[in-house]
């Protein structure tokens, strides 16, 4: 089964809060110097109350803390804004200069009475031609968009206020598939990358005939997944994400003993997630975390179940004690795990898929090195790098095995000083 590199998203919100400390050392420059002592009082494990007697003492100091607990969620609510927005910058300044070089062009074309022809890249055309086969429902409100995608009613997002294009008949012929033929041709089709539009497409054409049936709902959810997944244009990507776990939702409701609808409920939240505020963040990677379990629970043999869980066991396990402590300030939980633990979630995958993927044996190898085992990482390394890279992903994993590969070296090269 390929992996897409925004499965790495959904690891990264397990707990929802990575990248605190980033953001408390930020504030911590920033704010006076009398303010930034008082931060570790904002975040200490001792109650500064327990001296209180009294029951209006109690009470006192329990509103106090509640308010200096919402007062820390603001703060890091708009910290958290402020990094999102910085990174929209990012990319707005990028695409400004990718764009500058060509204007001196353009203008000297125009000056001279020429008309300049602007290269289309085959993605954006074919984003063109999607585009062009669905209907724009630009004064529809988001429950009347959400129905058309199949009849699920959603709640209001900003994607769905914007009108995104809905899918309706992809094709002008329609070959009616009875439900079996349907889900086989499907699936196979999901099986290329680049054949995973074409299997959206197909279900799209059919989600009216088989709107209430299981195995055609969980399937539906999961190719909004892959749609998350091809799609570069950040509205594009949350409509699907929000479309699929509505999908995912109606699913698990339908079928709460089915392991593939809380397999692909948890993949769509994470999805989701991305385009959250903090405390949105934290609380969908506990989602995350609990329809993970329940989909291993009715899929013990699926590898796949196990590769996402070692991620998220290998992500709270380098977790700092500070996240660990807004997490429990936001929510009553510690969330816990050991690098040893996500590296039997790995072997798991390995037992039961000999080659799963490349990224798998990267993470065994990660696991290795943080156990001290170095043999057994350069003995993992050296799988990934026979794998054949197949996906973006593989390709990007490929990379950072060069990297630890080298860093392992120098090590051996140095011995003393690591």
């Amino acid at each position: 089964m390929p992996l897409s590199k925004n499965k790495e998203m959904i690891l990264g919100i397990v707990v929802g809060t990575t990248g605190i400390s980033l953001l408390l050392l930020w504030f911590h420059k920033v704010r006076k110097p009398r303010t930034a002592m008082d931060l570790p009082k904002f975040l200490s494990l001792s109650n500064p109350f327990d001296s209180m007697t009294s029951q209006d003492e109690i009470h006192i100091g329990q509103g106090t803390a509640a308010a200096f607990q919402g007062r820390q969620l603001q703060i890091l609510e708009k910290l958290n804004e402020l990094l999102t927005n910085m990174e929209e910058l990012k990319e707005e300044i990028r695409v400004l200069k990718e764009a500058i070089p060509k204007l001196e062009e353009y203008i000297q074309g125009e000056l001279g009475g020429k008309i300049t022809v602007h290269k289309i890249s085959p993605q954006h055309r074919a984003r063109k031609r999607r585009l062009a086969t669905v209907q724009s429902s630009a004064t529809s409100n988001s429950s009347e968009e959400a129905e058309s995608e199949g009849g699920y009613v959603t709640a209001n997002t900003d994607t769905e206020e914007l009108s995104f294009p809905v899918p309706k008949a992809f094709n002008t012929h329609i070959e009616e598939l009875n439900l079996d033929a349907l889900i086989q041709t499907a699936d196979n089709l999901r099986m290329n990358e680049s054949s995973k539009m074409e299997s959206f497409e197909l279900l799209c054409d059919h989600k009216e005939k088989f709107r209430d049936e299981i195995e055609f709902i969980w399937r539906f959810a999961r190719a909004y997944g892959d749609m998350f997944e091809l799609s570069t244009n950040a509205q594009e990507k949350k409509h699907y994400a929000n479309i699929g776990k509505t999908l995912g939702e109606k699913a698990i409701t339908r079928a709460p003993m089915n392991g593939h609808c809380h397999l692909w409920y948890a993949v769509l939240c994470g999805y989701v997630s991305e385009f959250e505020g903090l405390q949105n963040k934290i609380n969908y990677g506990y989602r995350f975390k609990e329809h993970l379990d329940k989909a291993i629970e009715f899929l013990p043999e699926e590898p796949f179940l196990y590769y996402l869980k070692g991620r998220y066991c290998y992500t709270v396990s380098k977790l700092s004690w500070i996240e660990r402590k807004m997490a429990a300030t936001l929510f009553g939980k510690i969330p816990s795990s050991t690098v040893h633990e996500a590296l039997q979630n790995f072997l798991k995958v390995e037992e039961l898929h000999p080659g799963f993927s490349k990224s798998n044996y990267m993470y065994l190898a990660k696991c290795y090195i943080d156990l001290e085992q170095t043999d057994d990482a350069v003995k993992f390394l050296n799988l990934a790098v026979l794998l054949p890279c197949v996906t973006k992903e593989d390709k990007d994993v490929q990379k950072e095995v060069n990297k630890i590969s080298i860093s392992l070296k120098s090590c051996f090269t140095h011995h003393s000083s690591c």
